[in-house]
């Protein structure tokens, strides 16, 4: 180490103390000298999802056929709970089914007919783009308003004070927010957030796809309404997996997704001519579900499981300190650090600002380490502690350096 920048020794160190290292070796894919760092975007494939999905393929739909379904039909709900447990959700709170962006517009749906004397919808600054999209059509179809409450900052998350000089008329049916920045990884405060908007009349819809299996989430302890996230990021659920949804229990009899389907029918098999909605989880889906896809989210959730979500928390926050001071040596060239330096403020990705950051990333591709670009000038590399090394850290901002001094 020189000058307080690490070096390979230190990582390389760091890596032989790691109690989570064992877990890289369950993965398929994971060329020794390739630093994968896009577990914020992509996971790699568990090698016993390839497993799983081959026993499915073969004796679950290849031998069993439609005899199967005795085992698919509740898989929503199933993995629901159990991926339930991972965001702080009670039993019967959470289904599985359609993607990120559907879930979204179901829940933010719900929740403006829940408020019909509403008059705007409240939306986190800088919030990602289908979260925006949804709203703004859903508002737009319905004459509200679209409120922006501002962050803490050009890269913080948003404040209770700024939700509470946002919603504190009355007049906003519900909050959508990310409690992980897409771009800069800052953490929002869940509790306090989720306390300013309700206390003002307003629903909080958190979404939690940068977060669930990076940060603890308390979903049912913080008193939140409804939320959504993807599972093909930390949870390693493979490519177009399955999104979940969450409704808080309490909302369960009046708070509905609009989207009726005989999946969440009370009695799916009484082939009644009327819909009357599940009272649970259920009504959150809404036609046959993805079983390949729920059996890839399922593994992917044990995996979490098995590790434990506080190991994953202070591995994932050493490995992101570890690269904000690798970081600090570049800052002479131009490097930026965005993601907050404490880490009870940061999710589980570093963000790093530079104005050719695009080309950058296509630079470090050309030399197998693999980050990715948010425009107009971020360079995102994830902490994902189940495959993620500290030499990874090291290789891709070491790889960095060396591009920016040529």
């Amino acid at each position: 180490m020189s000058d307080g920048v690490p070096d390979r020794e230190e990582a390389e160190r760091r890596d032989a103390a790691n109690p989570l290292a064992g877990f890289r070796s369950r993965f398929v894919g994971l060329a020794d000298e390739r630093p994968y760092l896009m577990g914020n975007s992509l996971g790699p494939l568990p090698r016993a999802t390839e497993e799983a999905l081959a026993r499915f393929t073969r004796d679950g739909w290849g031998g069993r056929k439609v005899e199967g379904w005795h085992d698919w039909l509740d898989l929503p709900v199933r993995v629901g709970d159990r991926l339930g447990r991972l965001v702080g959700a009670g039993p019967g709170q959470v289904a599985l089914g359609d993607s990120t962006s559907v879930q979204l517009h179901k829940l933010v749906a719900a929740a403006l007919d829940a408020r019909p004397e509403a008059t705007a919808v409240a939306l986190a600054d800088d919030e990602f783009p289908t979260d925006r999209y949804v709203v703004a059509a859903l508002a737009a179809a319905r004459g509200l308003d679209v409120r922006v409450v501002a962050t803490d900052g050009p890269d913080g998350p948003i404040t209770a004070e700024s939700v509470t000089a946002t919603c504190a008329d009355g007049a906003v049916a519900v909050l959508v927010a990310s409690l992980v920045r897409f771009r800069s990884g800052a953490l929002a405060d869940a509790a306090a957030v989720t306390a300013a908007a309700q206390g003002h009349g307003a629903l909080v819809l958190w979404d939690l796809s940068h977060a669930v299996g990076a940060v603890p989430v308390a979903l049912d302890e913080v008193g939140a309404d409804l939320a959504v996230g993807c599972t093909y990021k930390y949870l390693n659920g493979g490519p177009g997996a399955p999104a979940f949804a969450y409704r808080a229990a309490r909302h369960a009899g009046t708070l509905l997704q609009p989207v009726h389907g005989w999946f969440g029918q009370a009695d799916q098999f009484a082939l009644t001519a009327a819909y009357a909605p599940a009272a649970d989880a259920r009504q959150l889906v809404v036609g046959t579900p993805p079983v390949a896809g729920l059996v890839a989210v399922e593994q992917g959730v044990a995996l979490v499981e098995e590790a434990g979500i506080d190991a994953l928390r202070r591995v994932g926050q050493e490995q992101v300190a570890f690269g904000i001071a690798l970081a600090d040596g570049l800052a002479d060239r131009g490097v930026g650090v965005i993601t907050p330096r404490d880490p009870d403020a940061r999710g589980a990705h570093l963000a790093l600002r530079h104005p050719r950051a695009p080309e950058l990333v296509a630079a470090l591709l050309d030399r197998g380490v693999v980050v990715d670009a948010r425009a107009p000038d971020v360079i995102r590399l994830a902490a994902a502690p189940l495959h993620t090394r500290f030499v990874d850290v090291w290789r891709a901002l070491d790889a960095l350096g060396r591009l920016l001094a040529t």
